[in-house]
C-alpha cells in the first residue's frame, strides 16, 4: 500500500510561518508530479501547489507569493513553505502524487496534517 506521510502542521498566529513536509515512496515520487491540496471545514479539497519532476511549479492564486513548494528528488520529499499565514489558510493539508502510465492516471494521498491560523 502506497503511503504518503505529511508532517509539520500546527497552530500559528496570523503572519506566522510553517513548513510542511511530505515523504513518499520512490514508486510514486520518481518522475511524477507532486502536490499540496487543502480542505477547509465545509469546503471541498482544493489545489494549493504542484511541482513536476523538472521543478516546474503551479500555484493557486490565493496563496501565490506567500507559499513555496519544493522537492528533493534525492530524498523523495516535497515541502511547502508557508509565510504570512492568514486565518483563511486554516485547513487540513494533503500531500499528493499523480502517477501516469500509458493508459491510466492515479492519484495518491497522504492522511493530512492540520494547519490552524489563529490568534
Amino acid at each position: 500500500q502506497v503511503q504518503l506521510v505529511e508532517s509539520g502542521g500546527g497552530l500559528v498566529q496570523p503572519g506566522g510561518s510553517l513548513r510542511l513536509s511530505c515523504a513518499a515512496p520512490g514508486s510514486v515520487f520518481t518522475g511524477n508530479t507532486m502536490g499540496w491540496y487543502r480542505q477547509a471545514p465545509g469546503k471541498e479539497r482544493a489545489l494549493v501547489a504542484t511541482i513536476m519532476h523538472s521543478g516546474d511549479t503551479n500555484y493557486a492564486s490565493s496563496i501565490k507569493g506567500r507559499f513555496a513548494i519544493s522537492r528533493d528528488n534525492a530524498k523523495n520529499m516535497i515541502y511547502l513553505q508557508m509565510n504570512n499565514l492568514e486565518p483563511g489558510d486554516t485547513a487540513v493539508y494533503y500531500c499528493s502524487a499523480r502517477v501516469l502510465t500509458w493508459n491510466t492516471v492515479r492519484d495518491y494521498w497522504g492522511q493530512g496534517t492540520q494547519v490552524t491560523v489563529s490568534s
